[in-house]
């Protein structure tokens, strides 16, 4: 292990992720709902057209439509028939058990909010900048237990990574690390510092709003190779 200076540059709090609904993604749920010719429809009217097609159904019915496709065969019929009754009232992308869904369950949320107005419940995400600086290379090629890591130890210990995964973030293998950022890209790196761009639920990272500069433990990320 070895200590690293964290900074977070710069946070937002969002209420969509970034690049989370296409045109085409727009025109497949067009087509999903037997709406004719959707590719004729110029760019700039698909989503107000697709949303529009929603409202045409019941809102347990669009839901089913929606997580259909963003969930694209990862859980049973039956399973996507709970959800789409549990999505009008239960944040889906923070309670449902399988982390690895939470960043479909969010932007199917989102989407449907804002066709229903407001009828599903608001998504809540962040949108933030880490700078690292220091032994950079100990984070590894697959950086995500390191950098989830990083974060908790510039959140408070009732943060609910703390809480939930104490274990894991002492070392060993911390596989929910990768669902946890929904998005870790790198901005800037050079050999001793590194910038992130990372997005992920309020639920799990709120906290690091409160953050400013401060030194952190780097755990290799071998660790996570030695413990398989």
């Amino acid at each position: 292990m070895s200590q690293i200076e964290a900074k977070v540059l710069s946070f937002e709090q969002v209420r969509e992720l970034p690049d989370s609904w296409s045109g085409v993604d727009y025109v497949n749920l067009l087509i999903t709902m037997d709406y004719d010719n959707p590719q004729e429809i110029k760019d700039g009217e698909l989503k107000e057209m697709c949303m529009m097609s929603l409202t045409d159904f019941e809102p347990e019915e669009a839901a089913k439509i929606v997580l259909d496709y963003v969930i694209d065969g990862r859980l049973t019929e039956g399973q996507i028939e709970n959800l789409s009754h549990e999505i009008l009232t239960e944040k889906l992308w923070e309670e449902y058990p399988e982390l690895s869904l939470h960043p479909d369950l969010f932007r199917a949320t989102q989407l449907l909010y804002e066709a229903y107005n407001g009828k599903f419940p608001r998504g809540e995400a962040v949108h933030f900048q880490l700078s690292i600086t220091g032994e950079i290379a100990e984070l590894g090629e697959q950086p995500e237990a390191a950098i989830v890591r990083i974060l908790a130890a510039g959140m408070s210990d009732r943060s609910l990574i703390h809480r939930l995964f104490t274990d894991q973030l002492e070392g060993g293998k911390f596989e929910e690390a990768k669902d946890i950022l929904w998005k870790l890209e790198t901005i800037s790196r050079d050999e001793k510092s590194v910038t992130y761009d990372i997005v992920s639920s309020s639920y799990w990272l709120d906290e690091i709003k409160y953050a400013d500069t401060y030194q952190a433990e780097v755990i290799a990320s071998v660790a996570e190779e030695d413990a398989e």
